[in-house]
Order: structure tokens, then sequence, then C-alpha cells
């Protein structure tokens, strides 16, 4: 009859399951979908247009908290139960192993032979002595030195090597827990951000995407200059970049360009290059040349404003396209008369001033230069847990190198005297790799047989 287990004891056995693992692991997979398909801690406004939800849907998704998940309560307790569960796992198996490593079966029955793959017998000539030595040189050359044990008129060898890579296992669960540790503190005390610097301005506080109130910084940000290069045509940026400077007590400690993918890293504070877009409308210099009078000035000033011209009449810049249908930069104008009647709009090109001299009109515009400012738009992380998080991958790496390309391996030589000669039985094992283990004690088995013939 089975004794009944105690609740601890069930409790015990439920934190060690495979079971357990198997399914902790299943729906942190599944959760993590949902945090990819459905994007994090936008605006309200934004999830029910972009998905297009209603405000009910909205709120009970939101009460579930799919819209921060990676900081629910439910998600972060699937990520301490597959922890506990590796620890205990571990804790389970760990003294046993400790055990196999420190205190190694030195003296091997033939129950134990029975269970190697890989054995050998034969009969050699001398005393018990001679063939010791004999197989104790060759597994000091060829393995490992030996450990001698004289028991019941048998003299046992044995010998291993890579016995610490049973840890390997260990070091990889630590390395889990590790990371683990590391989310959790980002989790925490971490945050992602956003800001828009105009060229020229500066900044001291960041604004959270999951919040509403602004978090403050303890030195400033500005951007010196704002650069966006496009591709032939269509208008697509093909690099942008920003010249940022930090400020401590209005003293500049720190300058660097950031591009995508090369961001500024400044007091545990990332910041990302991540947008950019016009800050207010353009300011353009054009020289305009009276086609009668061939007087020619030239004006400058903001958009939308009406820049006059000598004979009382005015020249209205109305909009801007920095690379317009593969010609560089154009601008739209409008010459207003002496009786403020608006003609048609046209375009003028910066690069081929010659193109309005084919208009025909009363003046011949030229588009010297149009200065757009710019904001850029940067992504600001914060996460105090990154280096905890590569130290567990570090771990990581080495702990699934020690487990899968390291093998504990095992020999035993047992020397005993027969009738007719020297009896010597030898065997051995490996708990990985078993194939390049048997390779190697082929090659072993026949050099101890020539060293015990010679």
């Amino acid at each position: 009859m089975s004794k009944e287990q105690s609740f601890t004891d069930q409790l015990w056995d439920f934190f060690c399951s495979l079971k357990l693992a198997i399914v902790t692991l299943i729906l942190l997979a599944l959760t993590s979908i949902i945090g990819t398909v459905i994007q994090q801690n936008l605006d309200p406004q934004e999830y029910m247009q972009k998905y297009g939800m209603s405000e009910s849907t909205y709120k009970a998704l939101d009460a579930l908290q799919f819209f921060d998940m990676y900081h629910s309560w439910w998600f972060l307790s699937l990520m301490g139960l597959f922890a506990v569960n590796l620890i205990c796992c571990s804790f389970k198996r760990l003294p046993r192993i400790i055990k196999l490593v420190s205190e190694p079966v030195l003296t091997a029955d033939d129950g134990l032979f029975r269970t190697f793959s890989n054995r050998d017998e034969l009969v050699a000539s001398g005393t018990l002595e001679s063939v010791r030595d004999k197989a104790s040189a060759l597994l000091g050359k060829k393995f490992a030195t030996p450990v001698v044990t004289e028991q019941d008129g048998k003299i046992h060898l044995f010998a291993q090597k890579g016995a610490y890579s049973r840890f390997s296992v260990y070091v990889t669960h630590s390395s889990i827990l590790i990371i683990f540790l590391g989310a959790m503190i980002g989790n925490v005390w971490g945050y992602k951000a956003y800001i828009n610097i105009v060229e020229g301005k500066s900044i001291n506080q960041v604004w959270p995407r999951a919040g509403k109130e602004p978090i403050q910084l303890d030195f400033e940000v500005r951007c010196d200059n704002f650069e966006v290069t496009f591709y032939p045509g269509g208008g697509r940026p093909k690099l942008f970049s920003s010249d940022l400077v930090v400020l401590e007590n209005g003293q500049e400690v720190l300058k660097k360009t950031i591009i995508v993918n090369d961001p500024l890293n400044y007091k545990g504070l990332t910041f990302y290059q991540s947008s950019y877009g016009p800050a207010g409308d353009p300011s353009y210099r054009f020289l305009v040349k009276n086609r009668e009078t061939g007087v020619t000035v030239e004006v400058s000033g903001p958009q939308g404003k009406p820049l006059p011209l000598p004979d009382g009449a005015s020249l209205i810049p109305m909009g801007y396209a920095p690379d317009y249908q593969n010609f560089g930069p154009a601008a739209q104008v409008s010459i207003s008369t002496v009786a403020q009647q608006r003609g048609t709009p046209f375009i003028v090109f910066k690069n081929y001033p010659q193109l309005d001299e084919k208009r025909k009109g009363d003046y011949v515009i030229t588009l010297l230069n149009a200065d757009q400012s710019y904001y850029t738009g940067l992504q600001v992380a914060k996460d105090p847990g990154v280096w905890v998080v590569w130290l567990g991958c570090l771990l990581m790496v080495l702990g699934s190198m020690g487990a899968f390309f390291l093998s504990h391996r095992r020999l035993w030589v047992v020397i005993q005297p027969l009738d007719k000669g020297i009896g010597v039985k030898f065997g051995g094992a490996a708990h990985r790799n078993q194939p390049a283990f048997t390779l190697f004690f082929d090659e072993l088995k026949k050099d101890l047989n020539d060293a015990l013939a010679s």
C-alpha cells in the first residue's frame, strides 16, 4: 500500500513538474503574440481608430491590460511561475549531480560493467603491480590520471574528464532566471518615451508613452541641426540625422550626430532617431526680374506673406517641395498685381532657373533658397536592467556550449589475478555524445592491448 503524500510533497511535485514547465512556456509564447500583434501603450483614440474597436471593447481589453501586457499582473505572474518551476526542478536534481561529481564511484562491480555499452576484457602477463603501472601510465597519457584503489585482492582504476560539464545545464537555467530578472527590472524601473525637438531648441523633459505627465530630466538635450536626404522621386527619406548636444548647468558635456540605429547614450537614457517633420513654414529668398524694365531685385520672407516688388506688385510664396518630381527644390508662387489681383500659381525650380524664362510672364522668378526648419522625433528608452539581461545572455551562451559540446566521460579498470595471468576488465560511459566516446574507447582499447602486450 503506497504512502499518501502530504500537501507539502504534492506542492513540491507540482512546482517540479515538467508538464508545468511546458504549459507555462506555451502560455508565455501565446501571450507574447498578443504583445506583438497589438501595439502597446497607444492612446485610446488611436486603438479605436487603428483596430476599429468600440469604446466598450477597448475598456474590456484595457481592463485585461492587453495594451500594456508586459507590465500586466498576469504576464509577470506567468514569468514568476516559470521561474519558480525552473528553480524547483534545478534544486530537485542538483544534489544528485553534486554527489556524482564530488563522490564518484571509484570501484566498478560486475553489475556496473553490465550497464556499459563500451567494455572489454583481456588477459595480460606479468604481476598485478606491473599491469597496474602500465594501465595507469596509458590512462594518464591518453585520458586523465586515474585514482587507484585496492580492494579484495583487486586493483581498481578510475579516471574521468569533463565532470563539471554536468553543471552546464544549471548555468543555462540560471541565465534564464537572470534574463527574467533583468526584464523585470526594466519593466518596473524603466520606461519608453518620446520627444520632438525643433532645430536650435532644447528640452529637459520627455513624455512617456503610457503616461500623461512628462518625466523631468536632470539635464537638457539640444538639437543644433537636422539633415534629411531623399531618394530620387517620390520624396522618400534616404537618411536623416540630428546633431544633438547634452547640457548640464548650461555647459555642453556631450555632442553626437545620431542616425537610425546609432543612438545617443547618456546617464542610462538612450535617444534613438525615430522620426522628423517640418517645424512651421519655410522662409524663402527669390531673385525677381521685371521682364519689361530689366530691373532685378532680391526679396525674402516667410511662406504666405506677400513680398513687395518695386513697381507695387508683390510675390507670394505658397508652398515648397524639397525634391519635386526629380527636379530638386521647388516653390509654388503667385504674383499679386498692383490692383491686388492674385494671378495663377506657378512653380519655380532652384536648379533650373531658366525654365521660368519660357513662362512669358511679366516677371522672371528664380528660387535662391528655401530654409525649412525641422523638428527631430526621438524615442527615449531607460532600461536599468539591460546589463543584467546581457549578463544572462552571456551565461546562456556559455551554458549552452557546455551542455552541447562538453561531456562527462568516465573510465573504470579492474585488475585481478587469474589462474593463468592477470585479468583486466575495463569499460566506460559518457553522459553525452556517445558515438564520439565509442570511437575514443575503441582507440583506447587498442592502445591498452598494445601496452599490456609489450
